[in-house]
């Protein structure tokens, strides 16, 4: 008897961008450029109604820096919403790296970089301790994302709260705020800036260029299809959490060098601000597909909102308002886009990633 000829079989994980798009579709993403359009008029629509004060660079010296930390903590959130996962304890791991960050450095009592240093480390071992820990609890345990990044956002912020007393500490090295938190490079452009655009650019290729990246969309494409063509899939979603936590604790420092405290009361909207800009910016809440890129893009819509209200002498809740529609739609735009691609009406945007499995 004759055994049959090898077979092939087709495995699709999922839709994302086409492998063969040019550079800047992979980076910005398909919707990231509609996105920034609405970005470059909503930046206009100011200009004009107050051009001595919000069309200044000192004004965008000062939206740039408060969009820095959020920028930091959406490179961690993109990918693990690219995951199809949430992460609801970024805040909070923020606000418990910098404690314990602050703690240390108190105790060390020093001035320097040699305190600073110490600091910078203990921030980023405490996010990705618990980055670890949501990764295991989500990808072994098998307990749904929310609910594990919401249980770990209330015993971080405990944590931070038990080891304080509720009282912020205030002990930050001088070195930190004046390099980090306040210093300026190539005259006028804050170091934290730099800092947060470097985190960004690594991010963006990452995710776009690399096999952490393509393993990251393929899981969060089909679980069991990324499996079934040899993605382990347990370790790269501890891998997204613990990479998000480490940028979380990284955070913290930076959020310790800005502000030259704790901020424990500071945080509680972080997290839910961050994944609005994700999502803002293009990446889907299904999973699969996302942008570094659209995510800066996202942060700075609801930032240039709040800016803009303020100078103009409109009430800054109408900023909520409008972060809330342009979320939304934003949602139901990709809603949209999916349901293309499913019929196969996208236009050559979408197509799915295919990986052949040869067997007997």
């Amino acid at each position: 008897m004759i055994d049959p000829a090898p077979r092939t079989e087709t495995v699709a994980i999922g839709t994302i961008d086409e492998p063969n798009a040019p550079w800047w579709k992979k980076i910005f993403g398909a919707q990231a450029f509609q996105i920034f359009l609405i970005l470059l008029v909503i930046i206009a629509v100011f200009a004009v109604l107050a051009p001595s004060t919000f069309a200044q660079w000192s004004n965008f010296r000062l939206i740039m820096q408060n969009a820095s930390i959020l920028a930091v903590l959406g490179v961690g959130m993109t990918f693990v919403i690219v995951t199809a996962g949430i992460d609801l304890s970024i805040g909070s791991v923020l606000v418990f790296s910098g404690v314990v960050s602050a703690m240390v450095m108190r105790s060390m009592g020093g001035q320097g970089w040699g305190t600073a240093i110490v600091g910078i480390v203990v921030a980023i071992i405490c996010g990705i301790f618990w980055g670890w820990v949501n990764g295991v609890l989500v990808a072994k345990a098998k307990i749904p994302p929310l609910i594990v990044t919401l249980g770990t956002f209330g015993a971080t912020l405990g944590f931070a709260q038990i080891l304080t007393g509720g009282v912020d500490i205030s002990a930050v090295p001088l070195v930190l705020t004046t390099s980090i938190g306040y210093g300026n490079v190539f005259g006028s452009l804050p170091v934290i800036v730099v800092i947060a655009a470097v985190v960004v650019v690594i991010g963006a290729i990452m995710l776009a260029y690399t096999k952490f990246g393509l393993y990251t969309r393929a899981v969060g494409s089909s679980e069991e299809a990324a499996r079934r063509v040899g993605v382990k899939v347990d370790r790269q979603l501890i891998y997204v959490y613990t990479m998000t936590g480490a940028l979380a604790g990284f955070a913290g420092i930076l959020s310790l060098s800005q502000f030259a405290t704790t901020a424990i009361a500071g945080q509680s909207l972080t997290n839910l601000n961050v994944i609005a800009a994700v999502v803002i910016g293009g990446t889907s809440l299904f999973g699969g597909y996302g942008t570094i890129i659209g995510t800066v893009v996202g942060l700075f819509i609801p930032a240039v909102l709040q800016n803009g209200f303020v100078i103009t002498g409109v009430q800054p809740y109408w900023q909520q308002v409008a972060v809330g529609a342009v979320l939304i739609v934003a949602v139901y735009a990709d809603q949209l886009r999916r349901s293309a691609a499913a019929r196969g009406a996208s236009g050559g945007l979408w197509k799915k990633l295919l990986f052949r499995r040869t067997g007997s």
